[in-house]
């Protein structure tokens, strides 16, 4: 980043921060996205900014964060000077005040959605309703249909066959996209993605008691879903996938730490690239659920190898 943006002590307290997190927060330089600025860092307003946003600001950019991200940390870190009356650059924020979170209804601009257990568990994401069935037989605490078709009726099917596979196993069944026939068909929650927000009949799902999840990739979409009120929040990817683009790099452990702490009044559920060998330092992190994918549908449904699997995973979430 250009230091000609910087005062000399902005500078200094940049690098300070920088020194202090980027091992844990900065992404590798193969991994970290460009950042589109548009000129933000050299605008009027960037000039006349409190000093400490300025240098954290610089400071995030120059560890990976992405635009919207680094302006959220920014100001947040702004926002933790002005309240302690001190600016720690080894004090990384982490206090849901200083983001501008409203954690009570008395504050907050819309209701909760209705609560879902603080421990997820186990989350097995699932490609059908056989899928559904087994691990919910398993003893697989918490599933997802990712149904993926066009064919409106076969959705219905196969919504309609999971809501009906899990019932009396005690597996807590969401649906992934498809929120309307997940209403009709009586399933305990649906999980949309940020673009979902924009065109999913939110008011219509907080009324009906469905449970919401929502998924966030970073900083800003999480601040995004928290003006919701989800019943629980995704985070990730936390390691490289092959299974979905991804729009934003791998997280990584030290920046999912951070969001576990930034979010801990949530239920908060790890996903992307996870697999049992990683199961018990992704736990370390403070999040009470991983979801996984190809751990499990990666085996072979004509044996008795996901059954085994996904006991194995359940212990190791027991053990923690």
């Amino acid at each position: 980043m250009d230091s000609r943006l910087l005062s000399s002590e902005e500078q200094a307290l940049s690098r300070a921060m920088v020194q202090a997190h980027s091992e844990r927060m900065g992404l590798p330089v193969k991994d970290a996205q460009p950042n589109m600025l548009h000129g933000t860092l050299e605008s009027k307003a960037f000039a006349q900014a409190h000093p400490v946003y300025r240098a954290a600001k610089v400071a995030c950019l120059d560890m990976g964060f992405i635009e919207p991200d680094a302006e959220c940390v920014a100001r947040a870190w702004q926002a933790q000077f002005q309240r302690l009356d001190e600016c720690d650059p080894n004090l990384w924020p982490n206090e849901p005040v200083d983001f501008g979170m409203h954690l009570d209804s008395a504050n907050s601009h819309s209701p909760a959605f209705a609560p879902c257990p603080h421990k997820l568990g186990l989350y097995a994401v699932l490609p059908d309703a056989v899928w559904v069935a087994r691990m919910a037989q398993a003893g697989v605490p918490t599933v997802q249909l990712r149904f993926k078709s066009e064919d409106a009726q076969a959705i219905q099917r196969e919504v309609q066959a999971a809501v009906k596979a899990v019932q009396g196993t005690g597996a807590l069944l969401f649906i992934n996209d498809h929120w309307q026939t997940a209403l009709e068909a009586g399933a305990y929650g649906v999980h949309l993605g940020q673009e979902d927000m924009d065109t999913a009949p939110l008011e219509q799902l907080r009324a009906s008691g469905i449970r919401l999840g929502l998924s966030s990739h970073g900083y800003a979409e999480m601040l995004r879903a928290n003006a919701v009120r989800p019943s629980y929040l995704a985070m990730g990817a936390v390691f490289p996938t092959t299974l979905k683009r991804m729009a934003t790099a791998p997280q990584g452990l030290g920046r999912l730490h951070a969001y576990a702490r930034l979010m801990r009044h949530y239920p908060l559920v790890a996903i992307g690239g996870i697999g049992a060998p990683q199961f018990a330092e992704v736990l370390e992190t403070g999040v009470g659920s991983i979801a996984v994918v190809r751990a499990l549908v990666a085996t072979d449904l004509a044996t008795d190898q996901p059954e085994v699997q996904a006991q194995r995973l359940i212990k190791l979430m027991a053990q923690r």
